[in-house]
């Protein structure tokens, strides 16, 4: 058994096994713990809710296979190999629903696809959530597994790429090589892989838990974080976008009352100074002059500040016009959506990201 960096990863501790996805590190844990004795290692998943039916209301649910010690195929290897995900098997939706126990602290609930049935608009029949397991480990065993599953999309985490942005994001990348029944692992010196990425955000306040999973990826690249990390950030952040009441408050900077001149609005520097001027508002300028600029409002004047603007990057639009706002985004290739009336107060994607094309922002006004 190997890890993806060949060079291995020295001495470290579990939560670095983890999220470094080592399997040299894993596998010796789990093997050294329960080798003596491989039947608590299963009998504890099988406790968890993992291997068992789900039960949903949909046929043809897929059958998970977890093996036990006195199946025929167990041999001195397997213990190892099971801890990182082979002989064994799981569906998608098995998987998912232990990670949203997780982020449901240690509840694990029964997929629900259908809360109501509904003939001619009278109810027919309503179905509740259901509870599998009120608890599938302890509180602190979750809290430390959360810990582990954030330290995954952290610097140093085999989902580092998914770091950035206006919200945080825990869970587990996925590689795996897939058997074919008849060749095996290989099939014309070719290996087919799997990859996947499950998890929930907001990390810190669980809402929404998601799996992605990536049969065969091309183009000779199949790590989870480089295939389905991407897929479930774009999910992510379309769902993000649509819930003001997930987004955290970005309030506007300070500001001293202003007894002799007016508050201003961020914006474009050359209509700003032409207001002024009409207005005979006094102003002064600070550092480089740029297109787009900050304005704070003294007590006897109006500072202008630039503001930079970075190709490439999500602007901060905080304190603009909807008009200045609109264009600085759009200009970027940003989908703009907008609620309320006034100046710019919030924006759902934080500024210094790196702009996607088409990506969908939020901005608040008020």
């Amino acid at each position: 058994m190997r890890d993806s960096n060949h060079e291995g990863y020295g001495k470290v501790d579990v939560l670095t096994a983890f999220q470094k996805s080592s399997n040299v590190g894993i596998s010796r844990l789990i093997n050294d713990q329960y080798a003596a004795d491989p039947e608590q290692f299963i009998s504890r998943l099988r406790k968890m809710g993992l291997g068992q039916p789900l039960g949903i209301e949909l046929p043809g649910e897929g059958k998970p296979q977890l093996k036990s010690p006195t199946d025929p195929s167990w041999s001195g290897v397997t213990l190892p190999w099971m801890s990182i995900g082979y002989e064994l098997l799981m569906t998608p939706l098995h998987i998912l629903t232990f990670y949203n126990a997780v982020a449901n602290n240690g509840v694990m609930m029964r997929p629900l696809f259908v809360s109501e049935v509904r003939k001619n608009g009278k109810l027919i029949e309503k179905i509740d959530p259901q509870v599998i397991n009120p608890s599938i480990a302890s509180r602190s065993t979750i809290e430390q597994a959360r810990q582990m599953l954030e330290s995954v999309v952290s610097e140093g985490g085999t989902a580092s790429n998914l770091r950035f942005g206006a919200y945080s994001i825990a869970g587990k990348t996925g590689t795996a090589q897939i058997a074919n029944a008849q060749y095996g692992y290989k099939y014309d010196q070719a290996v087919s892989y799997q990859a996947s990425f499950v998890g929930y955000f907001p990390g810190e306040a669980p809402e929404y838990a998601c799996i992605v999973v990536v049969n065969g990826p091309s183009n000779n690249v199949y790590y989870g974080n480089q295939v389905a990390g991407p897929v479930f950030k774009e999910i992510a952040d379309k769902v993000y976008a649509q819930r003001f009441d997930l987004i955290k408050s970005q309030e506007l900077p300070h500001t001293h009352t202003a007894l002799h001149v007016p508050i201003s609005k961020a914006g474009n520097a050359e209509d700003l100074r032409a207001i002024f001027k009409t207005l005979r508002v006094p102003y002064e300028e600070v550092g480089q002059q740029l297109d787009w600029v900050s304005t704070t409002s003294q007590v006897d004047s109006v500072v202008i500040s630039p503001r930079s603007i970075k190709e490439g990057l999500v602007p901060n639009v905080l304190g603009m016009s909807l008009r200045d706002g609109l264009y600085v985004l759009e200009q970027m290739g940003l989908e703009v959506r907008i609620s309320g009336k006034g100046m710019i107060a919030r924006q759902s994607i934080l500024p210094g990201s790196t702009v996607r094309k088409g990506q969908i922002i939020m901005i608040e006004l008020t």
